[in-house]
């Protein structure tokens, strides 16, 4: 089972985004914080918007050319992973990995064209879980996909634990997509463990179905209040 080690800059698109979080218009004219953002076009399509989005990662430490090769790298990687595990995905619209590639690459691509002015203005910032340099509830919204729970091999429960609680604090509704693991149909392994956790501490969560899916079973956000 091919599987990913590392945490690879891979970024979704503006409407990969909408499907993901069942962001609605009403939701998108609140105040947003997408954590490990990476190299998506969310925070770029919505500045175009008149909109603003504070995305945070690591990355984001680095020049656009350094973040470019880093892409270039990771690319391979993701195709071959594809094609290993071509049945855990749902090929529909896009039929092919390298169909796939191309549509990832142009989201990827419209990042790179504003993070420079972007980065400047201060929408990307070089923060990472488990904690955030922002007041209690300076956002209305916390999205953050593709990190929390797709690398439970890597992060441990605590590290989950402790990064949902952040955003929790951070934001008054937090939405976390998706609940599989990276490559796999396969619930995380500490999703329950949150669950009870979270719901111990009165936090309300709730798991929606969304209209987005790519990884088969992978059609879930967790919703935390």
């Amino acid at each position: 089972m091919f599987q990913l080690e590392n945490v690879v800059p891979w970024g979704r698109s503006f409407q990969d985004y909408l499907g993901m979080f069942n962001l609605t218009p009403e939701d998108l004219k609140l105040s947003i914080l997408d954590c490990a953002g990476g190299p998506a076009s969310f925070n770029a399509v919505m500045k175009k918007q008149g909109k603003t989005v504070i995305s945070c990662d690591p990355i984001y430490q680095f020049t656009s050319e350094q973040i470019q090769q880093r892409i270039n790298e990771t690319y391979p990687i993701i195709i071959k992973g594809l094609y290993q595990n071509f049945d855990q995905f749902v090929w529909s619209p896009i039929t092919t990995p390298e169909a796939l590639g191309e549509y990832r690459l142009a989201a990827m691509q419209e990042f790179l064209a504003d993070f420079p002015q972007g980065k400047k203005e201060g929408r990307y910032r070089n923060f990472s879980f488990p904690k955030f340099p922002f007041p209690d509830q300076s956002f209305d919204l916390a999205i953050s996909s593709h990190l929390l729970f797709t690398y439970s091999e890597q992060f441990s429960f605590s590290f989950h634990l402790n990064s949902i609680l952040e955003l929790c604090r951070v934001a008054k509704e937090v939405r976390i997509f998706p609940l599989v693991e990276n490559f796999t149909s396969a619930k995380s392994r500490h999703l329950d463990f949150i669950l009870e956790a979270l719901t111990s501490r009165n936090y309300q969560v709730d798991i929606q179905k969304t209209d987005y899916e790519f990884q088969r079973g992978g059609n879930e956000l967790l919703k935390v209040k």
